[in-house]
Parts: structure tokens; sequence; C-alpha cells
């Protein structure tokens, strides 16, 4: 098959890496051409009115986020992969509920994904390789790649109004990945357009009201933003709103009709470590960096770093009821060399002085 000198052969080799695909792990596969121009025209307007905050990445190399064929030259096409997360006794909404115990998103509490399914794609790439000859390049969130635009043209859900990719079969709960290749490889077509219809519960449900409308996500607002990619100052008017949610907020999923559907994984890397996802935050608020460090090897935690660590338990112990614990942990940080976790640390000690 390496000559692949006719349709039939490229049909029978995407049905096989469909195969491969599901033996490695994968939830779910489709192919599809470069061309999400669509959608590159949605991410300039997000651009324009600002909406991505600091995330300063967003608007380099903008040019090849709209055109795969940019990015890697010579793609044909894109093979676009999901894994489902999430595990079998997710917890969210009880965490919520309980102001003294940290919220974690739940892709955040076990291994970090990149890692995972990098290693997954890359196998997936060195079979279809032996079986072609073709060039190919692997991506998880590593390059200017509209994966969610990408995924939804191949066929594997649609973008919701909470500007997450949704499945009518799995929610959206899962990770995304993508092969690149020269390979012209017989395509797959949209099967879930838009089945959102008039549900708003994602809009409705968010905290700090970070949905300008349908689609429109104002990321300064966002709680996943502010607690993993902003090293700022929260805004005074946000604070309260934050509740007990230290990395990442899952409200939008959580109260998504379609998650009902949600398939559990079975990747044990998934499944949370050090007891991330019932822990109490005065216990996290005393981690030293070094403890930090350590316990937060291999995970996507590491990207906040320990100083905005500190800083978003500082806001959750600031909004959770009072108690000589919560006062004790917030005192031991009073001090704190850095501005910033000693500005939050004062602001929580405020709410608990009102």
């Amino acid at each position: 098959m390496n000559n692949l000198s006719s349709k039939e052969d490229l049909s029978i080799l995407a049905n096989k890496i469909k195969e491969w695909s599901l033996e490695l792990g994968f939830s779910y596969v489709g192919i599809t051409d470069v061309d999400v121009s669509s959608d590159k025209r949605h991410l300039d307007e997000w651009l324009k009115k600002g909406f991505h905050g600091e995330m300063s990445y967003m608007e380099r190399h903008e040019a090849m986020r709209g055109s795969p064929d940019k990015l890697v030259e010579g793609t044909k096409r894109v093979i676009s992969l999901s894994m489902n997360y999430l595990t079998e006794n997710y917890n969210g909404l009880e965490l919520l509920d309980d102001d003294k115990k940290a919220f974690i998103s739940g892709y955040a509490r076990g291994r970090d994904y990149h890692k995972l399914l990098r290693s997954r794609l890359k196998k997936l790439a060195s079979k279809i390789k032996e079986h072609s000859s073709h060039e190919n390049r692997v991506f998880v969130d590593s390059a200017p790649v509209l994966e969610k635009a990408i995924a939804q043209k191949a066929g594997l859900g649609w973008i919701g109004k909470n500007t997450l990719l949704l499945s009518k079969d799995s929610g959206s709960y899962f990770f995304l990945g993508e092969i690149y290749t020269d390979l012209e490889l017989p395509l797959d077509k949209p099967k879930d357009t838009n089945h959102c219809g008039s549900c708003t519960s994602c809009m409705d449900v968010c905290p700090t009201k970070a949905f300008a409308g349908p689609h429109q996500l104002d990321a300064r607002k966002c709680i996943s933003y502010l607690t993993i990619e902003y090293k700022g100052s929260i805004d005074l008017e946000l604070r309260p709103l934050m509740g007990n949610r230290i990395f990442g907020c899952d409200d939008c999923q959580i109260f998504c009709p379609w998650n009902k559907f949600t398939r559990h994984t079975e990747e044990a890397d998934f499944k949370p470590r050090n007891n991330l996802d019932d822990v109490d935050l005065c216990e996290l608020f005393l981690w030293s960096k070094e403890e930090f460090i350590t316990k937060t090897e291999g995970s996507p935690i590491r990207r906040a770093g320990y100083e905005s660590w500190l800083r978003n338990i500082a806001v959750a112990l600031g909004n959770a009821a009072s108690s000589g614990e919560v006062i004790k942990a917030l005192n031991s940080r009073r001090d704190h060399p850095s501005e910033i976790v000693k500005e939050h640390v004062n602001w929580a000690l405020e709410q608990h002085n009102n």
C-alpha cells in the first residue's frame, strides 16, 4: 500500500487509521481538509474585541491558524482525534457546594494530557508512515491550530454556545489532537452541525458572566483564564464570584444537558493524583514551593505556577466561611515575598473581618 496509487488504497488506509486510533485509546476520529476560513474570521473578530486578554500567543502566527497548509507546507488533510478524560466518580457539583474544599477542573486532576496524547498520536503517525511513506506531523495545543473548528469539520461534533466542542455521544469532556498529513485521504462529513437549540444553560450559570453572547467568551472574565493564564491582580469585582475554584472552571460543562451522555475514561493517567478531587483549601495553601513542584510533577497545574496557585487559593479562602483554621492559614502567608500573593491574602482577611 506504500504507493497508494488509487482512491481505493487511500480509503482502505483511512479505515485502518480509524481502527488504529481506537486501539490506541482515542474515542473518535475524523478526517477533514484544510479550509477553516469561516472560523478564522470568527477568531479575528474575537481578537479585535480584546476578548483574549493577555494571551498574546493567540495573535502570533494568526495566518497559520486559518491555513493548516501554511503551518505545515504541503498539508492536504487533518486527522482530528478526541479522547475522553472524565473519571467515573467526578464530583464537580459536590465540590462547588463545599467552600472548605478546593475545586480543580476535571481535566487537571491527573496527568498532563499533552504528554499522553502526544505519545499516542506519534504512535499513530508512525503506523501511518509505515503504510504510506508520506509525511505527517502531530499537534496537541502545541501550535497555532484551530482544533475545534477542525474537529467540527471532521465530524467529531459542533461548537456549542460555550465555545467548547460538543458531541451527542460524549458531551464535551474530551481532549483534542491532530495529525497534519499530505495524504489525500477521503473526507468525513460534519455530522452534528448544531444541537444547542434555544438552550442557554452554559451562559446562564457562568459565575462571572463571561459570555458576551453565544459563542462569544470574554476570557478576561473567565475563571479558567483568571486562575491559569492570568498572572496579575484579579479584579475586586470578580473575586467573590470565583468561589472555591482555584484551577479552572467546569460550570458551563457541568450544567450542559449534553454532558448527560459523557463517556467516562478508562485511562489510568487521568485519575486524580494527590487527592486533588477531595482536598481542603487550607491544606493546599500550606504547600511549600518545593511541595508544589513535587506534587504537580507531570500535571497541567504547573502551568499556573506557585505564585498564582497561592493567589487563587487566597481568593477561595476569602470566599470560604470564617473559621480559626482559615484565618490561621491566611495569616501564615501575610508576609509572603510576592506582592500579588500578599495583596490577595490581605483581601481575603478583610472578607473575614467584615
